[in-house]
C-alpha cells in the first residue's frame, strides 16, 4: 500500500484552534459499518448509540506539562519536549535549536529551578537529558512545563486541564488521547445509568502517533513504541461484557492499540503491560473492538491508516471528505465520529 491512497484534502480554516465548550457539543458524525449510512448530531448523543451490557474503553492517562521553554548556557532561548522518562530524572526528548544543543550542553529553566544536561543524541534526532531540579522533576514540571500541543494549533491554552480528559489519571503522555476530550461528567453519568461498563485501560501516548508516515510503502513505516497497561479488573469486565452478548467500544485510536495488543487470536483480553508497536493497517483482523469513537485524523497519519483498517479506506475517505464539505473541526480540538 502506498502512503498517498490514505491522503485528502484538508483546508486549514477546519483545523480547530481552541475546544468548544461544554466539551460534548461537539459535532458527532455517526458511521453505519455495514449500510454506509451517515448521521450528523452532537455528541452527547453518543449515549444513543450505546447499549446496555457494552463496555465503553477509556484511555485514563493524563498528558505531563511537557513543554520546557528556557535558555541555553551563554545566552539565547531554547526548548525541550519530553517524550519519555529513562530515570528519575533522565529523559528522552526534543529538543530546539538542535544544532546548538550537543552532548555536554546546558539549559536552565525558571531562573535556574530546573536545568539540564543534553547527553547522547538519539536515533530519532531527539537527545537525551539529565535534569537537576529543586524538589520532585513532578513539581518543576507542574511549575514550569506547558502543554505540548501539537504544532498546528497556534493559539496559547489557558486552561491546562482542557488538554486532559475529565478522567485522565496516571501521567506520563505526551500528547492527549483527543478522543476522550468529548466527554464530560454528566455525560458519563447518563452512560452508566444505561447499563454501560466504562472500563479503564492505559496507554501514554507519544508524540510519533500523530506524525503523518514519511515513508512511500506503508509497510515501510517504522511504528514508535508505547507503554501500556491493562489490569487484571480491566480485563475481566471486558470478557465479561463480550460473553454476555456486550460490544466493546474503543474511545480513542490508543485505547484500540492497548486492547489489540493484549488480546490473544481467540478474542480474550489478557492483564498486561508492556510496549507495544502495533501498526494496524488494511488487511488487519481486529479481536477486540466492535466500535470505534475517534477525532478526525491529519491526512497520511497512522491513526487514518487503523480507522481505514477498521471502517474501510474508501468509506474512510468518503466519511473524511463528507466532514470538510459539511465544516466538522479537524484534529485535536476538533469533532467526533462514531463507527459501529
Amino acid at each position: 500500500m502506498k502512503t498517498s491512497e490514505f491522503w485528502y484534502d484538508l483546508p486549514q480554516e477546519l483545523i480547530a484552534q481552541c475546544p468548544i465548550e461544554p466539551r460534548d457539543h461537539s459535532r458527532l458524525m455517526a458511521v453505519d459499518r455495514q449500510s454506509g449510512q451517515v448521521a450528523h448530531r452532537h455528541f452527547y448523543d453518543i449515549v444513543e448509540y450505546l447499549n446496555p451490557g457494552d463496555a465503553l474503553v477509556i484511555n485514563d492517562t493524563r498528558v505531563m506539562p511537557a513543554r520546557l521553554l528556557g535558555q541555553r548556557q551563554g545566552g539565547g532561548p531554547c526548548e525541550v519536549l519530553l517524550l519519555r522518562q529513562l530515570g528519575p530524572k533522565r529523559w528522552e526528548t526534543l529538543v530546539k535549536p538542535g544544532k546548538k544543543l550537543k552532548p555536554g550542553a546546558l539549559v536552565s529553566f525558571g531562573e535556574g529551578r530546573l536545568t539540564g544536561e543534553i547527553q547522547e543524541p538519539t536515533p530519532a534526532g531527539g537527545r537525551i537529558v539529565a535534569f537537576t531540579c529543586q524538589g520532585t522533576m513532578e513539581e518543576a514540571l507542574d511549575q514550569l512545563g506547558e502543554m505540548p500541543l501539537p504544532p498546528y494549533i497556534h493559539q496559547k491554552l489557558e486552561d491546562k486541564e482542557r488538554y486532559q480528559t475529565v478522567y485522565a489519571r496516571e501521567i506520563g503522555s505526551a500528547a492527549a488521547p483527543t478522543a476522550g476530550l468529548h466527554f464530560t461528567p454528566e455525560l458519563l453519568e447518563r452512560i452508566k445509568a444505561k447499563g454501560i461498563d466504562i472500563v479503564p485501560v492505559l496507554l501514554h501516548v507519544g508524540l510519533g502517533t500523530f506524525r503523518p508516515v514519511k515513508a512511500e510503502n506503508v509497510e515501510d513505516h517504522v511504528m514508535h513504541a508505547e507503554f501500556y497497561q491493562v489490569t487484571p479488573q480491566a480485563a475481566q469486565r471486558i470478557n465479561e461484557a463480550r460473553r454476555r452478548g456486550g460490544r466493546v467500544i474503543a474511545t480513542g485510536t490508543t485505547s484500540v492499540r492497548t486492547l489489540e495488543s493484549a488480546a490473544t487470536p481467540e478474542g480474550e483480553l489478557l492483564p498486561q503491560s508492556g510496549w507495544t508497536q502495533i501498526f494496524i493497517t488494511p488487511g488487519y483482523t481486529f479481536k477486540m473492538v466492535d466500535a470505534l469513537i475517534t477525532n478526525f485524523h491529519l491526512p497520511g497519519s497512522t491513526l487514518v491508516m487503523l480507522v481505514s483498517a477498521f471502517l474501510g479506506r474508501e468509506p474512510t475517505l468518503r466519511a473524511y471528505r463528507q466532514a470538510v464539505q459539511e465544516g466538522y473541526r479537524f484534529f485535536s480540538f476538533g469533532d467526533a465520529m462514531y463507527i459501529g
